[in-house]
């Protein structure tokens, strides 16, 4: 064991020896590859602000039932213990709006009352009005459509209005980000790759002589090859470093013109940087990308020397 920690020691020294020899060099990788790392980085940090947020909100769905026209007052509101019973275990509002009353409310709210009058008999049918409550999230929200058709196949229903639109085009849009933010991930994952891959391929190259007289002298491929696979990991993980500050930074200018927005609607929502753990994860995902770059890059062009 104290010798794999002394190899690795060795090793991880060795890599810093030849980032000191050039530490230009390293820096303008760091900043290339913390610029491809940025905006997925971004991404991430703006959707797990948006996921709690969407959370958060009104989850109440509206359910709007209409009877046919013609349909007796009597039979329209014995459907209620029906309606009830398809509700059980979703507490819910039940409202009856008699076809008079929802007339009355409609001259008076679009003003087309001269010519709502020019109709003569009523053409608006009996209505019930049914708020849902006790959904913990949209998600769950979205899942009372069965519900809708379980009405709809009542007697004397006519057309089922549910309202949770909104929820299912929430729930999508947040797919379509996060699916455009996988792509982006992976597409600047490999450009990270890529950037690393010739990072290490110069490196390899300007220590040709010194890795030629290693071998010649006993020293196996893992020895060689072991630093260059310390600096990529570096300049990976320095990057993502890098990245994730400069995400933290830009936060606080967004935040000041976010707060001026939210206050026109009664919000104090805010834009926070990810948490420990995640970041955490963020910067070993930076690490393993470039040790993935530089192991490629090692045995590509290191396989010539043999």
């Amino acid at each position: 064991m104290k010798s794999w920690f002394r190899q690795h020691g060795y090793a991880l020294g060795s890599a810093l020896v030849h980032i000191r020899k050039a530490p230009g060099s390293f820096l303008f990788n760091i900043v290339v590859v913390a610029l491809a790392l940025a905006l997925p980085f971004a991404g991430l940090t703006l959707l797990d602000n948006v996921h709690p947020m969407s959370e958060q909100l009104s989850v109440d769905p509206e359910l709007s039932l209409f009877l046919k026209p013609g349909t007796p007052r009597e039979q329209a509101l014995a459907l209620e213990p029906a309606l009830r019973a398809i509700l059980k275990g979703h507490p819910a509002k039940i409202s009856f709006l008699p076809r008079e009353q929802a007339l009355a409310a409609l001259k008076s709210k679009s003003g087309l009352s001269d010519v709502l009058a020019t109709l003569g008999d009523n053409p608006l049918p009996d209505s019930y009005v049914l708020k849902l409550d006790a959904f913990k999230n949209a998600a769950e929200a979205a899942n009372i459509d069965p519900l809708g058709e379980q009405m709809r196949a009542l007697p004397g229903v006519d057309s089922v209005q549910v309202d949770s639109a909104w929820v299912k085009r929430l729930a999508a849009l947040l797919g379509v980000l996060r699916l455009a933010l996988l792509i982006l991930a992976i597409t600047l994952g490999t450009v990270v790759i890529a950037v690393v891959f010739n990072t290490i391929r110069l490196q390899v190259m300007t220590q040709g002589d010194e890795i030629s007289v290693s071998k010649l002298i006993g020293a196996t491929d893992t020895f060689i090859h072991r630093p260059f696979y310390y600096t990529g990991a570096l300049l990976g993980l320095c990057a993502g470093a890098a990245s994730l500050s400069a995400v933290a930074l830009v936060l606080r200018p967004l935040n000041t013109a976010i707060a001026e927005f939210a206050r026109l609607y009664a919000s104090e929502f805010q834009l926070t940087p990810l948490a420990p753990l995640p970041m955490a994860g963020l910067l070993a995902l930076s690490a393993g990308l470039g040790l993935i770059g530089a192991v490629l890059s090692v045995q590509r062009h290191l396989a010539r020397l043999n």
